[in-house]
Parts: C-alpha cells; structure tokens; sequence
C-alpha cells in the first residue's frame, strides 16, 4: 500500500474518484470516499492477489504484478506476466503462465515487467499529467528489484 495514498477526486484521473488505489470506475457500489484501508485490503487481496494467483510467484515478482494491477488493473498486469515470460497474453493465469514465470531468473522477469508497465503508460493519454509520477514509482520498483536479487 506504500505507492497508494489516500482519497483523491482528480478530474483527469480516468479512475475517477480513488482511495488506497480502488477507483470508483472499477468498483462503483462501494463509497469510495470511506473506504477504510482494511476494506481497500479486503479488495486487494481476492480481486488482485488472490485472482492473479500472485502466490504462485517468488515473492519479488509478486511484488510487482501485485504493485501493477493495483495501478494498471489485473488484466493488464496479468498480460504484463505473460509477455515478460514469453507466453501468449490473453490476461489469465493459467499453468502455461505459472510454468513459464519459473522458469526465468527472477532478475530478468523483474526487469522485463517494469519495461512493460514504462511501455504501457508512454502510450496512455494521460502520460503528459502522470508519467512523472509513474517513472518515479518505476524507479522506486527497480530499486525495490536490486534489493530482491
């Protein structure tokens, strides 16, 4: 939860209305102003840990699917695993995907991940207003990275 802050309504973030990372676009039944942290890791762990089988991976790499389908959703990560580990992306962890991710270096697959989300958000509209934030978040992942290899 360390890259998430609180609540935020910024008119050009396309989640909309956000809190601890869950957006009212994404979830629009919950009251995004009150969620409490716990209720944000309530949603963390079965709709992003739990969904993107994150404790199938060495924990670094979990690390960052998890931190990307926070920001990114988990189709998007999930499709971010699968091209970093050579496998088709159709945003579903399968065995094909698990097998795949075991078998790279976990240095490797951590740097190919973050090359993925630097690339995904270039091309996103909205890089001009947030592509500062997201490097630095990146950089702060790559040195996460060092610490786990």
């Amino acid at each position: 939860m360390g890259h998430e802050g609180g609540y935020s309504n910024d008119p050009e973030d396309p989640g909309g209305e956000t809190n601890w990372g869950i957006s009212k676009r994404s979830y629009p039944a919950v009251d995004i102003k009150a969620l409490t942290r716990n209720g944000a890791k309530a949603i963390y762990l079965s709709d992003f840990w739990c969904r993107g089988k994150m404790d199938e991976f060495d924990d670094a790499i979990a690390f960052q699917a998890f931190d990307n389908a926070v920001n990114m959703g988990i189709e998007t990560s999930i499709r971010m695993v699968q091209r970093a580990a050579g496998v088709a992306d159709d945003g579903h962890i399968g065995p094909l995907t698990i097998a795949a991710v075991k078998t790279q270096k976990i240095t490797d697959m951590l740097l190919l991940l973050i090359a993925e989300e630097l690339e995904y958000r270039c091309k996103l509209s909205t890089w001009s207003s947030y592509g500062k934030g997201w490097t630095l978040r990146a950089a702060k992942n790559l040195r996460y990275a060092a610490q786990d290899s």
